[in-house]
């Protein structure tokens, strides 16, 4: 049985996880539970699962819920909580969302535990440093986004096999070709409405915006230890087709599934193992027809933004997630208008300065200030 520490087992992906493990609770058993609130939430999970350990991250909802934690599962809270979390189990599964997912890595990779990587931005802001620390400590990385899952597949499962493009798949959100018109009347509840993924708001609004279709260009050139130019993007609204790879013989190995997390989280915890995913088959008739189309970089600005961060490497992704946090959280609550996220993430990277990344407080220092430029450029111009 494979033991599981869940670092951010409230959010979208957490959930998801513990869908996963009940599937197969023959296989899976989770010895360490961590959410950053979401009090209600938690103890329900805490009282279904029994973990040997359980934290909130945030110290005044732990006080809450102290007295309420069930017998024989021992729960303290606070960040250096959270982090002790990792120590349990034999894999650590990390699905915390934002920049506060990279500490966690980071404490997985010192403690030499496998990782099932579902926060992007451990490698957006910090891939150089994360897969030097990963091949120093000989442990396994896992990706559990749909599209590096996908690329994962089809190399059978081996990131250093020889290939010759890595082909990533883009629903291309709510808003491919929608003019600017249409684009300055986006709300937050229009935006959300993905056509075809059900995800946590952040994401969702990065998806409508395709920064996210850049993180994942910058996640995978740390992943498969590619150049830029050996990525490419295409449109593929119907989200069947999740990424493929491009052979030196021009043959294509593609990932096909209907849209689902459950797969790659699942995958992660089993591979080279398949199990059932209670995923309904593909009906190729049905399917009618797939289509591609191109995915530009000057029709979306935050795409266009994080390539060009890419491109500049050091610690401007970093600049890039932290600027691009506070963006869309802004627009969340209805402070920006939609077409401001890139216009304050534009901000933060002129006014960034360049800096090796040689240590994880390199990383918050830079993360730091991207926001803190994110929220000088919004109360300049929206007085918040």
């Amino acid at each position: 049985m494979k033991t599981i520490a869940l670092i951010g087992s409230t959010g979208s992906i957490g959930r998801q996880v513990l869908s996963v493990v009940r599937r197969h609770s023959d296989k899976f058993k989770i010895v360490a539970l961590v959410a950053n609130g979401s009090e209600e939430l938690f103890l329900k999970q805490v009282e279904e699962f029994q973990p040997a350990f359980a934290a909130l991250v945030n110290e005044e909802a732990g006080k809450r819920v102290a007295g309420n934690i069930p017998q024989g599962v021992r729960f303290s809270y606070g960040k250096q909580a959270a982090l002790a979390a990792i120590a349990y189990g034999d894999v650590a599964f990390i699905a915390a969302a934002g920049f506060a997912g990279l500490e966690y890595s980071l404490q997985a990779i010192e403690d030499k535990k496998p990782i099932a990587l579902a926060n992007k931005e451990t490698l957006v802001c910090g891939g150089e440093l994360v897969m030097n620390k990963i091949k120093g400590a000989g442990i396994d990385l896992m990706p559990v986004d749909s599209e590096h899952s996908a690329l994962w597949q089809a190399l059978s499962f081996r990131p250093q096999t020889p290939f010759r493009r890595l082909i990533i798949t883009a629903s291309g959100g709510p808003f491919y070709g929608a003019d600017e018109k249409t684009l300055k009347s986006v709300t937050p509840a229009v935006a959300l409405k993905h056509p075809t993924w059900q995800m946590g708001a952040k994401i969702t609004i990065d998806s409508a915006t395709l920064l996210n279709k850049g993180l994942e260009v910058i996640e995978a050139k740390w992943l498969y230890d590619c150049p830029l130019e050996k990525i490419h993007t295409v449109v593929h609204p119907e989200s069947i087709i999740h990424s493929m790879v491009e052979f030196e013989d021009c043959g294509v190995m593609a990932q096909m599934s209907y849209p689902t997390m459950e797969l790659p989280i699942q995958l992660a915890l089993t591979y080279p193992q398949r199990l059932d995913c209670a995923l309904k088959p593909l009906d190729f008739e049905a399917l009618a027809a797939l289509h591609f189309k191109p995915l530009k970089r000057e029709a979306f600005p935050c795409y266009d933004l994080a390539l060009s961060a890419a491109e500049a490497g050091d610690n401007y992704p970093c600049a890039l997630n932290g600027s691009g946090e506070v963006a869309v959280h802004a627009f969340l609550r209805e402070e920006i208008p939609f077409l401001a996220i890139p216009k304050s993430i534009e901000y933060a990277l002129e006014k960034t300065q360049r800096e090796w990344v040689a240590d994880y407080s390199a990383l918050v220092q830079t993360d730091g200030a991207a926001r803190a430029y994110a929220h000088e450029y919004i109360a300049k111009n929206y007085g918040k």
